[in-house]
């Protein structure tokens, strides 16, 4: 199964230091039955792409969690055992948690498919997004309005064998 990891820059550094996502359980975004229903839509590349936008989301958290943080959004795509991964069932009507699954156990570098970062470019308005994120969260129409200004920039694809650039 292919999985969607969101981390932040530092937290790709990090994971390339020590080979590793992370130890487990890791917070993931995949195709589930949930993100099926409420894509509506049996295209497996379309259903994939939702899921990666879905961690860029939850990377965005990150950067909004983490003020440091470089602010570019990271996602990290990795091809893990299906017995690997759960959804809470608890948690599969909650909107905020469409496609969000547990990966148990470590989750090797080596396991990466590739690497999806947001360009230069699009720092100042991720930074704004994740600003504006908590207010959103709110119900605030315009800081919603500037956290979906960070979604019109698309990720940008680079091979696990970037990595070191990248970081």
């Amino acid at each position: 199964m292919r999985v969607y990891v969101p981390l932040t820059l530092s937290g790709l550094a990090e994971a390339h230091r020590a080979g590793e996502l992370g130890a487990g359980p890791l917070v993931a975004y995949a195709v589930t039955p949930a993100l099926r229903e409420w894509y509506l839509s049996d295209d497996i590349e379309e259903l994939e792409y939702a899921a990666l936008n879905r961690a860029a989301l939850a990377s965005l958290r990150l950067l909004a969690s983490d003020p440091a943080a470089a602010r570019r959004r990271v996602v990290v795509a990795a091809d893990v055992p299906d017995g690997a991964v759960a959804a809470d069932p608890d948690r599969g009507l909650d909107p905020a948690a469409l496609g969000e699954v547990r990966v148990a156990g470590p989750l090797p570098l080596a396991k990466a498919a590739a690497v999806h970062v947001d360009s230069a470019d699009a720092e100042a308005d991720v930074s704004a997004a994740a600003d504006a994120l908590p207010a959103a969260d709110g119900g605030d129409d315009d800081a919603q309005f500037v956290v979906d200004g960070a979604e019109d920039h698309e990720l940008l694809w680079y091979a696990t064998q970037e990595i070191p650039n990248l970081v």
